[in-house]
């Protein structure tokens, strides 16, 4: 199972970012795919999930609103468009397979997110 992240960056207070994860090793549309961040010093946060066909989402309460996840099974990617970003959303961002419920794993590397003026 490989998951690679990509698409952060420094952006200003309201700006926006679309981050993606390509995946492979395993067939993407039959899992439960959601993002998670971790700033420093803290611990790992869930941000969002996806159902395997894509029609049902899910949000946490600091991201909803500005956030919306998506797939792409065809190829394989899932994506996060995040908009009016703020300074708290500063993180390494990752996607993972949610095997159940709270439990991420695998995870990709991260791609970073900074939001600062």
């Amino acid at each position: 199972v490989q998951l690679v992240e990509s698409g952060g960056g420094l952006v200003e207070p309201g700006g926006s970012l679309r981050l993606s994860c390509v995946a492979s090793g395993f067939i993407f549309g039959t899992v439960v795919m959601s993002w998670v961040r971790q700033a420093p010093g803290k611990g790992l946060e869930w941000v969002s999930r996806i159902s395997p066909d894509g029609a049902r989402t899910w949000y946490a309460d600091s991201v909803k609103g500005r956030f919306t996840i998506s797939s792409d099974n065809a190829k394989s990617t899932l994506y996060l468009d995040m908009n009016d970003l703020e300074i708290e959303d500063t993180a390494s961002y990752h996607c993972a397979i949610e095997t159940k419920p709270g439990f991420f794993a695998p995870r990709g590397q991260g791609t970073q997110v900074t939001v600062s003026s």
